[in-house]
């Protein structure tokens, strides 16, 4: 699939952006090439607020609209290094928010496929996808724990919100070989877990650490009737 980007976008604070991946990423655990590529070239402040922008590139998670956050770039990166991503894999996202996410997967992976449940959201990301020229992502509005049935199997699936266990349905979707990155545990506080699915179907299980994420809503996820304490 042919993937055009708008050139004007990559262009401004491509300063701002260096500076970020050298300090942020490249001085820690970032070690993946594409990933570092992706986020030298995506530019985060078209993901934020206008009155947002000059943080853009700041080790921060920032708000952003229906409650809803962009995670810090660290963040970011770490998750998608732990995909493991192939120019060839087909990528479905649990929680588009801004869509930074998306796109920076987007940049590496044949196709990713994103779910969000706010509509507005969704409508938001769409728009920056298309004025910056991502052709390779697909946004579906709904429950984000069934997964995308239709549209499995995938080689790797990333969920950026924390649940309370990993839905079933998004384990039935990954295919064999493939990786799920999810921040499962309480409210507020979650380990990030990364899962492989063998030759076998069994699946190999690794602790990346402890994150915090905003709840994963959904019939196999948390109650949006109950809030956090």
């Amino acid at each position: 699939m042919n993937k055009e980007y708008s050139i004007d976008a990559y262009s401004e604070r491509r300063a701002e952006r260096e500076w970020m991946v050298h300090t942020q990423l490249v001085s820690r655990d970032i070690t993946d090439e594409t990933v570092i590529n992706s986020m030298s070239l995506v530019p985060r402040h078209k993901f934020v607020r206008e009155d947002k922008q000059d943080l853009a590139y700041y080790d921060t998670p920032l708000e952003i609209d229906s409650g809803q956050t962009i995670s810090q770039p660290y963040m970011v990166a770490l998750m998608a290094q732990a995909l493991s991503l192939k120019a060839s894999d087909r990528v479905l996202e649990i929680g588009t928010g801004s869509g930074y996410s998306a796109a920076i997967l987007s940049r590496i992976a044949l196709r990713v496929y994103t779910i969000e449940r706010h509509q507005v959201l969704a409508s938001l990301a769409e728009e920056r996808f298309r004025k910056q020229g991502y052709k390779n992502i697909e946004v579906r509005v709904g429950d984000g724990t069934l997964g995308w049935q239709e549209k499995a199997p995938f080689d790797a699936i990333l969920v950026t919100a924390g649940g309370p266990v990993i839905p079933d349905p998004l384990l039935d979707q990954l295919a064999v070989g493939g990786r799920l990155v999810i921040p499962v545990g309480e409210r507020g506080e979650q380990s990030l877990l990364r899962l492989k699915k063998t030759m076998s179907g069994k699946l190999i299980t690794e602790n990346l650490g402890g994150v915090r994420f905003v709840p994963l809503i959904g019939m196999r996820g948390w109650d949006e009737r109950i809030k956090n304490s």
